[in-house]
């Protein structure tokens, strides 16, 4: 049985396993979205955030989270 996601923010550790990409890569991306929304580094960003930015679709993405 798929575990439940019941959470709304995404972290650098998610992006990475979203991207297949580096640790590094991801943080980057994660700072670029914030400086982008115009939010501060300490406010959260959201998956929904996320996957608008990305332009990926949000059940993809909440699959590969539930792995």
């Amino acid at each position: 049985m798929k575990r439940r996601i019941n959470r709304l923010c995404i972290y650098t550790k998610d992006v990475q396993s979203i991207t297949g990409r580096s640790l590094r890569y991801s943080r980057n991306l994660l700072n670029e979205m914030r400086k982008e929304l115009k939010k501060e580094k300490k406010e959260f960003l959201t998956i929904e955030e996320f996957c608008r930015y990305t332009g990926l679709r949000h059940e993809a993405v909440m699959e590969v989270l539930r792995d």
